[in-house]
């Protein structure tokens, strides 16, 4: 009854769809030989929502991210075209049978191979990034305590009893922190798990109750970054947010052992910070074909 099925099928029309398909395998290589060069000359890789970091574990995150965000458009970019492709180029066209092609062994390795080293290369280079990131220093020169409860922060200073900063909801306590150099971050929470998140850090950890966590950060750019809660911890989880101020080592030190308390030390932090800021706008010389900053 299915006798023939198999047996080639008689297509008039065949050196047209030849002469069809070269044509449109010069231009695919003619697109491909334009829009290569112009995307390889972008002078800005985008950051993909990411910041492009002011710590620094967070410039290699940053990169690390974009790696990533690039290899799943370029992956996903072909796959969707392969699939419209095959739409397109073989959708059926009569009621003869098309030729059956099977066990192309070459291609069945190539859609094995590749994805492999893909995530091999990925998982490798996330092993590099991370590794630095979670390391601790032995003895960090700077410490500080931060307690999350609902629905605010409470941040404190290792041997300094005195000053303690404490606010919720719309209060936007401030967190402040030395440049240049490691600070080490106990975190906790007093009742449910929150988020301690700052962006421009690209880095995210978990207040536990009952968990203590600890990381370091270093923070190499002196400015004011505006944190939140990432957790959704309850009712007002939309108004947990703090800031922190980061200024100069030596103004940082000198303000904790001047301030009589945590207003007072925020205060004189913020002063010193206002004063780097001005210092380093006067600092800055525009030049004629300055590069732009690449994160």
């Amino acid at each position: 009854m299915l006798e023939g099925v198999n047996d080639p099928v008689d297509n008039p029309g065949s050196g047209l769809v030849r002469s069809r398909t070269s044509r449109t395998r010069r231009n695919l290589g003619l697109a491909a030989l334009v829009l290569t060069p112009l995307l390889l000359s972008s002078c800005t890789v985008p950051g993909f929502g990411a910041a492009s970091g002011v710590t620094d574990a967070s410039h290699k995150t940053y990169k690390l991210w974009q790696g990533f965000m690039i290899t799943g458009l370029i992956v996903g970019g072909l796959t969707l075209f392969l699939i419209v492709y095959a739409a397109l180029r073989y959708r059926r066209k009569s009621d003869a049978i098309p030729r059956q092609t099977q066990y192309v062994t070459w291609i069945e390795i190539l859609y094995t191979v590749i994805p492999t080293i893909i995530v091999g290369v990925l998982f490798y280079v996330t092993i590099v990034v991370e590794n630095p990131e979670v390391a601790r220093v032995a003895h960090p020169p700077a410490k500080i305590n931060v307690v999350a409860f609902q629905w605010g922060w409470r941040f404190s200073y290792p041997g300094y009893p005195n000053i303690s900063t404490v606010g919720q909801t719309t209060q936007n306590p401030v967190m402040v922190m030395p440049v240049g150099e490691t600070d080490a971050v106990t975190l906790t929470s007093l009742d449910v798990i929150h988020g301690f998140y700052v962006k421009e850090f690209n880095y995210s950890e978990y207040a536990q109750p009952g968990v203590t966590n600890r990381f370091d950060v270093h923070v190499d750019t002196v400015g004011s970054y505006q944190s939140q809660c990432t957790q959704l911890c309850g009712l007002y989880h939309s108004l947990m947010y703090f800031k922190v101020v980061a200024i100069p080592a030596a103004d940082y030190h000198a303000c904790l052992t001047s301030a009589s308390d945590g207003p007072t030390f925020v205060a004189c932090a913020e002063k010193a910070l206002a004063t780097a800021g001005s210092q380093m706008t006067a600092n800055v010389r525009p030049t004629q074909g300055a590069l732009s900053h690449h994160g």
